[in-house]
């Protein structure tokens, strides 16, 4: 398979954030591809689940060979590996780490859509994604990210705390 573009979203709020999120961008590197670029790290109040800590959010642009699922796989091994259990749906976590975008495809299968449905209606995904790539479009909406972030009626701040 040729390269592809893809963005990730990390995100923590259990133990010591910013090093899940260290630890987490050298197992990418390791084991899915080369990271491109990073955001800055961001600090916001939980989403969904607001009742926990805040989190730490960064987003990643990556180069990998790897297909859609293997990449999923492959993401869920390093959140397995990391200490993450998956019990309750927006719970506190040691690290999330989310697929923003894969390429421009457009995916829906049963455990993964691609772009993130969610992603249009969290700042906290869209201030990091805009950071590294503010002109990249949404291959749904077919708005780049800035467009997305400009329409976008989260209220939740999201504040730069690690540039």
């Amino acid at each position: 398979m040729n390269t592809q573009n893809v963005f990730l979203l990390m995100g923590s709020n259990l133990g010591i954030p910013t090093d899940n999120l260290k630890a987490a961008s050298k197992k990418i590197e390791d084991q899915i591809g080369k990271i491109v670029a990073y955001s800055g790290v961001y600090e916001t109040s939980a989403w969904g689940k607001t009742d926990q800590p805040n989190y730490l959010n960064q987003a990643l642009q990556i180069e990998t060979k790897l297909a859609p699922q293997q990449l999923l796989q492959e993401i869920h091994a390093i959140e397995k590996a990391m200490g993450r259990l998956r019990i309750e749906k927006w719970e506190a976590r040691l690290i999330d780490i989310d697929i923003m975008y894969f390429d421009g495809l457009i995916i829906q299968s049963e455990n993964l859509i691609v772009p993130h449905p969610l992603l249009a209606q969290r700042r906290f995904a869209l201030v990091p994604l805009v950071e590294i790539s503010d002109q990249f479009v949404h291959p749904v909406f077919r708005k780049t990210n800035q467009q997305l972030l400009d329409e976008c009626s989260d209220p939740l701040e999201v504040n730069l705390i690690k540039g």
